[in-house]
Order: structure tokens, then sequence, then C-alpha cells
């Protein structure tokens, strides 16, 4: 097995494997990032983009080894003599990159994605917001919070869009433009409103 293994003809291809084990341990230990890139079109069957590129990477490995060493034991059993490198190599490799395609395409729909809920603070325009310190008049901005489509808070400066408004600490208000790192406002009109008990 090991004469089989370390054949000049079958180095490359045990040198894949081993490259692929080391490429493993090092995400294990977490010293992989899990690097994106955006692909060209004719790079995108292969599984960029839908999968980490180490992902990517650690596949076409895989199936170069592996598809080379089981053509070499074929050509083995069937000539009694292994290919020559340069006849190996090609073919492995021929068959390895549909493999890879194959294999991410298997594997993208359960490998976790990186995403984010970092969003650009100007795509807060639209939304409501709520005073939480100070009051809110034109030229004198207070502080507001509003959440994103995420859930998640984001304070900020507000000042009203109209002149001669002003805004109370817990009032709601809409966000209209965005000027700087001012937001214009205007009121939802709820505020002012006699709460009705239950």
């Amino acid at each position: 097995m090991l004469t089989f293994l370390f054949a000049p003809e079958n180095v490359i291809f045990v040198s894949a494997l081993i490259l692929m084990l080391l490429l493993g341990v090092v995400q294990a230990i977490g010293l992989g990032g899990h690097a994106h890139f955006d692909a060209p079109d004719w790079l995108d069957w292969m599984g960029f983009g839908q999968v980490p590129l180490l992902v990517v990477v650690v596949l076409l490995l895989a199936s170069v080894g592996l598809t080379g060493l089981i053509g070499q034991q074929i050509a083995h059993d069937l000539f009694g003599g292994l290919l020559p490198a340069w006849i190996a190599v090609p073919g492995a490799a021929a068959l390895a990159l549909p493999m890879t395609a194959v294999s991410a395409r298997l594997l993208a729909p359960i490998l976790p994605h990186d995403q984010t809920t970092a969003i650009d603070i100007g795509d807060l325009v639209g939304r409501g917001a709520i005073i939480v310190t100070g009051r809110a008049a034109p030229g004198s901005p207070a502080r507001a919070r509003a959440e994103d489509w995420y859930g998640q808070a984001h304070y900020l400066m507000v000042e009203p869009d109209t002149v001669g408004q002003a805004f109370d600490e817990g009032e709601r208000v809409l966000l209209v433009r965005r000027e700087g790192d001012v937001f214009r406002a205007i009121a939802t009109g709820d505020h002012h409103l006699p709460r009705l008990g239950v």
C-alpha cells in the first residue's frame, strides 16, 4: 500500500490529500478565515460564492487526490502499472472539476452562511424613531432611537423638518431625510392624543 501511495506517479495526488488535511486542521483550530470573493461568472458553476472559498479549495483538493488515486489503482489492476503523471494528473483534474461543483452545490444549503445585520445608517430614512434624550427643535437636535428591520437599535440625532415644530422626550417621529449626521423628522401625530384607559 505504501509503495503504491508513494510511487512517483502518485505524489501529486497524495500531496493534494495531505494539503487538504492540513487546511482542515488550520480551519479547525481557528486560524483560517471564511474568505469569500466575487468570482467571475465562469467560476460560479464550481461553487465559488455559494460556499466559502476554503471549502471549494478543500473539495477540489479532495477530488483531485481521490480521483487520481482511484484512477491509478484501476490502471494498475487493468494494465499492471501506473499511468505516468503527465497523463494521470490532467485526467484527474478534468474529473475533479465537475465533482467539486456537485459537492459544493450539495453542501451549500447545509453550511452556515455569512450574514451581517450592518446597515447603511441612511437606510433608516422612512422608519419611525422615538425621542429619548432632550427636546428636538430646529437647529437643536435631540437624541432618538430607531430600530432597523433586524430589530437592532440605532441612536441618532434628530430635529424637526418643519420650522416652528419641536419634539419632546418620548414622542414618536418619522425620519424623512438625512443631512450629514442629523436626521430630519416629522411628527406622527399621536404624541398629544389623549390616552384611553382600559
